[in-house]
């Protein structure tokens, strides 16, 4: 069902999901719902209202805790409060035809109507929804006394118990960014073909080959073909930064016809998103015979080392929310699967995440059980703008 409202959304079971196949609990590449969170930028306008341990044995030698604290990926997709607080409604100027020169045209007797109205176009953009997730912990007061030595040693132990919620709370966070930027991906790839490269494919019409995703990395084509990647990645990005409308998604107005919608990502504007392994075999590979390799340096980049499933690294199975250039609104896609994912890239606007409520609180000293529970909330929004420049890369 696609997040189409203004209500809370609670989340936690697509999260724990999520969660497991990244985390390689799940054996396999199984269908995520990231329609079910990502709320996508839609002309047609709503109205509504706000709704609002029996693992720890007794001390018998010294204890070591494991504590490593966890820093998210995909960090580069969370906006600020103060540049997308409100990041409801989005307006966007469209552009209008040149006219003639009424000048050349004057005849004796006649004059020109310099009082023609023209009213300037332009389409809003609106989100909707936001999602509210929390956990909570319970720590005793005296019961775990018997477990550890000291005060200090206890202390220690609350510490690592409390880093391990941190840790789960960022590791949440990166599997939503994960899931954000995968129903981009499969929303392009559905709904906005000319937007999705296949690489191999165009390598072969370009040559004259016949390279499939496989032989393509035979050591005799291997090192021509990543060139001509470098190259024609290069020039997709410098059309990006030219004003048109190819790249992105556009509304139909009433005649059914796409509106003129221009837009453009200059490099400073390019998020890019790249599979890490296939980088690390270009870096032994093809980096490492050349001298001057940083003609083929990647431009500013994050490297994803698996797009939804660790052990199915290079492929995302989901179904998508995708604007709909018909109604203005937002459909779902069919279950997708999508393989042999190399990259993708995108104007800073089509993608992006926000933290608006994050807050704690522990309770009161339960009298008679002797614990305290501490609980964390929080409420995120997961965006996706599919009439922002958007490409999708397939080694395919």
């Amino acid at each position: 069902m696609a997040i189409n409202d203004m209500t809370i959304v609670q989340s936690s079971a697509v999260l724990n999901a999520i969660v497991k196949q990244a985390t390689g609990q799940t054996p396999t590449l199984d269908t995520t719902n990231p329609a079910n969170f990502v709320t996508v930028a839609q002309t047609l306008l709503k109205q509504g209202y706000d709704p609002i341990i029996n693992a720890i044995s007794q001390v018998l030698t010294r204890t070591i805790f494991s504590v490593r604290p966890y820093t998210r990926r995909f960090g580069g997709l969370e906006v600020s409060a103060q540049r997308w607080g409100n990041h409801i409604r989005k307006l966007t100027a469209l552009d209008s035809p040149f006219e003639n020169d009424e000048r050349l045209s004057l005849v004796d007797g006649q004059s020109v109507d310099h009082y023609r109205v023209n009213k300037p176009k332009a389409i809003q953009t609106n989100f909707y929804g936001e999602h509210q997730y929390q956990r909570h912990v319970t720590i005793f007061k005296d019961q775990l006394d018997t477990a550890f030595n000291s005060p200090s040693e206890f202390s220690s132990f609350i510490s690592m118990v409390m880093q391990n919620i941190y840790d789960q709370i960022e590791q949440a966070n990166e599997e939503y960014d994960r899931a954000t930027i995968a129903n981009f991906i499969v929303g392009k790839t559905v709904a906005d073909t000319a937007s999705t490269i296949h690489l191999v494919t165009e390598y072969n019409e370009y040559i004259g080959g016949s390279y499939t995703s496989e032989t393509i990395r035979e050591p005799a084509v291997y090192n021509d073909f990543i060139k001509w990647v470098f190259a024609r990645l290069k020039n997709i990005t410098d059309l990006m930064a030219e004003r048109s409308v190819k790249f992105h998604m556009r509304p139909n107005d009433a005649q059914g016809n796409a509106v003129p919608l221009m837009r453009h990502t200059p490099a400073n504007r390019l998020k890019m998103y790249i599979y890490s392994p296939v980088m690390n075999e270009i870096t032994a590979r093809v980096l490492s015979d050349i001298y001057h390799d940083d003609k083929l340096k990647m431009a500013d980049h994050e490297r994803v080392t698996y797009w939804q499933n660790i052990n199915v690294p290079d492929s995302i199975k989901a179904t998508a929310n995708v604007f709909d250039p018909a109604t203005g609104g937002i459909t779902v896609t069919n279950e997708t699967t999508v393989n042999n994912l190399f990259g993708v890239l995108f104007d800073d606007e089509a993608i992006g995440v926000q933290n608006i409520n994050e807050w704690s609180q522990s309770t009161p000293l339960n009298a008679a059980g002797g614990y305290t529970n501490i609980w964390w909330h929080w409420t995120r929004r997961h965006w996706n703008d599919f009439t922002e420049n958007g490409i999708i890369l397939l080694l395919d």
